[in-house]
């Protein structure tokens, strides 16, 4: 409905951290859009629970079609394709798992063989490959020259990805559903399968769906799109079907985390011809970087990091940037649910929180005389109001932490800070809400090697009288039958009455069993401090009589022998890391991030790649530090994701992988 010249094409990028609603922002949106202007919608979803698509409810409830990878065998040289498109998709299959194999002589070979007649089905151009007819070329140059593309093509036929293209007809799926999901949630995420599988949808889509559709108007949804925009035999497409766009009257959502899953290359080219944004929830470090490649203002920049879930900054054309709150309905929530597990696993803890103490209230000795005395005085009070926790689903404490194992500690560390000013300023700095946070921050530092920060923490929290693990085990499930904010809080449950009273009786008496049981965490938690700071202690005279104020590790990433560096200062104010490669001739591509710093750099014609180097600032010079390396070797591509592993330093020599724990071999 937009005038082009303000709005040049309507393909949209949404991104947002875990909880941040932006995948129930895009189901909700192509929920409408088809229910209210009669849109049509094919997705492509590799992420889901249980087995199953985060898309497969919205889509059965449309009266859409959820087409399962492994159920479904499309034959890519099948004559319901244009010549022009089979040869795409094949070369598109054999980019997939082999992307060196297509020269120009294989080329050359693979259309010869397309000609054949055994190339009805994907075995019998295989078998023209391997025994090709007699052309213009000798048969023994044309079997030569087809070799590398048959032996990728043979990992569809005979190989662990048969069952996919390997069949003789070509069951396309209809071009009149509302919506149509191709579920990918249950191959394995890193399978050449994905692309190969994600390839073959986007031709389908290009060349059948969109001229046989007769929809005012079309959407292909892209969920986790890194792995299509980073394949090579996919990105080519994606890119053609985003500069046609508007004229074939087609939008492009592109659902993902972060920016930064689609490296610097053109990847993130692709990602600026999407003229409709809207960017929920992300770390201070990846909201500059998403502010840079959108041109978003600065007071947009800034509250990035502190949206609500269901919030998200939208830009909409060159110009409109506002924020923008997704409400949803009752039914909505019910179809856009993809969090369904964690609340079962939250209800099962409140049943057992409501008849457990009970229990084993019954199971004590009734003669106890002090005992007898608090239930009657207890059941006496009637004014007595139980105070449970707040009945939210909260997501943020689950995204620090996430951040945090994958090695993004300065992220984790902000959101974990964020989240605590919040709920600070909102419930008071004594609120369990607030308390909520140190067990999170303790939780953080420790993934991140800050273990004396993280014993800290967790003695503050045994002062305060709480049990360390409480929110863990506290958190109830939502309950709404209004429309809402995604997890919005609601107001607590009041005192139930009538046929309720035993249960309220039930749940009085509890007071007494949690009133002694916190006695005693108070004095366990007195004990327990005294011992944390002797063990603390110890630690840190050890950690003294060990400083080397060096610590390296030898790594074998992506084919690559490299080393890892970390040197302290002589005034310990600070250290620099280095990762070196040496003259390893696989290595075309190093990286090392830490602590919203980061250096990198790639192999440039016949020279190594040189060493990074970053230099961080240390408050302690004592702890550990962790860095993420990232290593490209011998199959890497500029703009593709390298390996990586993060690696926890110690300035008493020795280093650490930080998420096995496991002792890594020195560099010396």
């Amino acid at each position: 409905m937009t005038d082009d010249r303000l709005l040049p094409s309507t393909n949209s990028l949404a991104l947002g951290g875990l909880g941040s609603g932006k995948s129930t922002t895009a189901k909700v949106r192509g929920r409408r859009e088809i229910l209210e202007h009669g849109h049509q919608y094919v997705v492509i979803d590799s992420f889901g629970e249980d087995q199953a698509g985060e898309w497969a409810s919205l889509t059965r409830s449309l009266g859409g079609q959820v087409i399962e990878a492994g159920a479904f065998t499309l034959n890519p040289v099948s004559d319901l394709f244009p010549p022009e498109v089979r040869e795409q998709l094949v070369r598109s299959l054999i980019a997939a798992v082999e992307p060196g194999a297509l020269t120009h002589q294989a080329t050359h070979a693979l259309q010869h063989a397309l000609n054949n007649p055994k190339a009805s089905s994907l075995n019998g151009l295989v078998d023209a490959l391997v025994q090709p007819e007699i052309g213009r070329w000798p048969i023994e140059k044309l079997t030569e020259w087809g070799e590398g593309a048959a032996i990728a093509l043979s990992r569809y036929t005979e190989g662990s990805l048969r069952g996919l293209f390997d069949g003789d007809n070509a069951s396309l799926p209809e071009t009149d559903l509302p919506i149509i999901s191709f579920d990918f949630s249950r191959l394995d995420r890193n399978s050449p399968a994905i692309p190969s599988l994600m390839a073959a949808v986007a031709c389908w889509a290009e060349h059948v769906w969109l001229r046989q559709s007769t929809a005012t108007h079309r959407h292909l949804v892209l969920e986790e799109a890194w792995q299509i925009l980073l394949s090579p035999a996919t990105s080519e497409l994606i890119q053609r079907l985003l500069k046609n766009s508007r004229k074939a009257g087609l939008s492009l959502d592109v659902v993902m985390h972060t920016l930064s899953d689609l490296g610097t290359g053109p990847a993130q080219d692709l990602a600026r011809l999407c003229e409709v944004a809207h960017v929920g929830r992300l770390g201070p470090e990846e909201a500059a970087i998403v502010g840079a490649l959108l041109n978003l203002p600065a007071w947009a920049i800034e509250r990035i990091p502190t949206l609500d879930p269901g919030q998200a900054v939208w830009k909409i054309g060159p110009d409109y940037v506002d924020i923008i709150q997704t409400v949803i309905s009752e039914e909505e929530a019910a179809l856009t649910d993809t969090s369904s597990r964690r609340r079962m696993a939250q209800q099962a803890i409140a049943t057992e929180q409501d008849t457990a103490p009970t229990a084993a209230l019954d199971d004590v000795d009734q003669d106890d005389d002090v005992l007898e005395t608090m239930i009657e005085q207890d059941d006496a009070d009637e004014a007595w109001d139980w105070e449970m926790p707040p009945n939210v689903i909260d997501t943020r404490h689950q995204e620090a932490i996430e951040a945090a194992r994958a090695g993004r500690c300065s992220e984790a560390a902000d959101l974990a800070a964020i989240g605590e000013r919040e709920d600070i300023t909102t419930h008071g700095i004594n609120s369990d809400e607030a308390i909520s946070w140190l067990v999170t921050r303790a939780r953080v530092a420790e993934l991140c090697g800050s273990l004396d920060q993280a014993t800290q923490l967790r003695a503050t929290v045994a002062r305060m009288g709480k049990d360390v693990e409480w929110w863990d085990r506290t958190a109830t499930a939502e309950d709404s039958t209004s429309p809402q904010r995604h997890g919005a809080p609601h107001p607590p449950t009041s005192e139930p009455s009538g046929d309720d009273a035993p249960l309220a009786k039930g749940r009085r008496r509890t007071k007494v069993y949690v009133a002694m049981a916190a006695g005693l965490a108070v004095a366990a938690g007195v004990a327990w401090q005294s011992a944390a700071d002797g063990k603390a202690e110890q630690e840190h005279k050890e950690k003294v009589a060990a400083y080397e104020g060096r610590s390296g590790a030898e790594l074998t990433v992506d084919g690559v022998k490299a080393d890892v560096v970390a040197r302290w200062t002589q005034d310990k104010d600070r250290v620099i890391i280095q990762l070196r490669s040496y003259f390893d001739p696989n290595a075309k591509y190093l990286r090392i991030d830490a602590a919203e710093k980061t250096a990198s750099s790639v192999k440039q014609g016949d020279w190594y790649p040189k060493s990074p180097e970053i230099a961080m600032p240390v408050k302690d010079p004592l702890a550990d530090v962790t860095i993420r390396v990232a290593i490209g070797g011998k199959g890497w591509k500029e703009g593709a994701r390298a390996e990586s592993r993060t690696i926890r330093l110690s300035p008493t020599g020795t280093a650490y992988d930080a998420e096995s724990g496991k002792r890594l071999p020195s560099d010396l």
